[in-house]
């Protein structure tokens, strides 16, 4: 089969496309023809050696995929054969390999995808989906003022629908571009600020009547997070989610001390036991059916293109879930 690869680190140019044996399902496992599997930032970031971990080479990356059911292993129910399923590979014992014509992966993980729902929904709908859920459910948005950087991305998107969905009294979105803002306020946005101007910090206080937001939501990092954070108010919430691009310093911390504002780190792995991932999933799924939340696709891309979507991904052109479909 076809699968993407990588050997060295370096820039989306060290993707290629390589042939590796088909896996087989085995005992308590089924096979799945992937019809999308998405690209996530921080694989990106572990493409370059710039993230937390450094995963082994030669790397075939890919947390996620969702497609048909072609194959069961040993004690899994025949009568699974031809359904459309959500494969989850970030919690399993092979948690990569999905950017490939064929995954397996425990029978147990394997999610149902509605027939209303796109493979590639459902890919938007895994890793990003989650993390918004979960972002929420550890720190809910109700009568809150919120602040959502990358807004237009895939989990910035989920976000802001979602935070609307449970009662955020004003959400104030930023998107790198002006091109992003119209799809992030359709999201849900009451405010849309591009954070590609360097004014983008001071008008974030100026879209909340001169008043800092009860909540930060920042799932990207890096120098944003200190240049978000005076818009936090006095006993304000920043939830810090970006893995590997923690940039806050010992001063920003102090500083927040004497404001009385706490400072809370997220990790969905930590969260996820089968049954949570189980539950989390159908519960989005069902939102996204149902059109109670749209999961927006950026680009979708054959296995060959592999290096033009991760391209896409980190010059944050992308708005919404980039996905191959092989």
């Amino acid at each position: 089969m076809k699968a993407v690869q990588y050997n060295r680190f370096g820039g989306p140019e060290v993707l290629e496309v390589v042939d590796v044996p088909t896996p087989v399902a085995g005992a308590g496992e089924v096979l799945i023809r992937v019809g999308a599997a998405g690209i996530n930032f921080f694989e990106v970031l572990m493409r370059a050696d710039r993230y937390a971990v450094t995963p082994s080479l030669p790397m075939l990356p890919g947390v996620e995929a969702a497609g048909t059911i072609e194959a069961v292993g040993d004690g899994v129910d025949p009568r699974l054969l031809g359904s459309r399923v959500a494969a989850p590979l970030f919690v399993s014992e092979r948690p990569f390999g999905g950017h490939a014509e064929y995954v397996t992966i425990d029978a147990g993980l394997a999610v149902p995808v509605p027939d209303a729902l796109s493979f590639e929904e459902a890919t938007a709908l895994m890793v990003q989906g989650l993390t918004a859920l979960h972002l929420l459910r550890q720190s809910p948005p109700a009568n809150k003022t919120v602040l959502i950087p990358a807004a237009a991305g895939g989990v910035g998107s989920l976000l802001v629908q979602l935070a609307r969905g449970q009662g955020a009294s004003r959400i104030i979105a930023l998107a790198g571009g002006r091109m992003k803002l119209v799809p992030v306020l359709s999201s849900g946005a009451d405010v849309a600020i591009d954070s590609s101007r360097v004014e983008w910090p001071a008008q974030i206080r100026e879209a909340n009547g001169g008043a800092g937001v009860d909540i930060i939501y920042d799932t990207v990092g890096g120098p944003m997070a200190a240049a978000a954070l005076p818009a936090l108010a006095p006993g304000g919430e920043f939830v810090f989610a970006a893995l590997g691009r923690f940039a806050l310093s010992a001063a920003d911390v102090e500083a927040m001390i004497g404001q009385n504002q706490s400072l809370r780190g997220f990790a969905l792995l930590p969260l996820l036991s089968p049954a949570v991932l189980r539950a989390g999933l159908v519960e989005l799924f069902e939102l996204a059916a149902n059109c109670r939340l749209r999961a927006a696709i950026g680009g979708s891309f054959p296995l060959d293109r592999a290096g033009e979507a991760h391209r896409l991904l980190e010059e944050r052109r992308s708005t919404g879930k980039v996905v191959l479909a092989p």
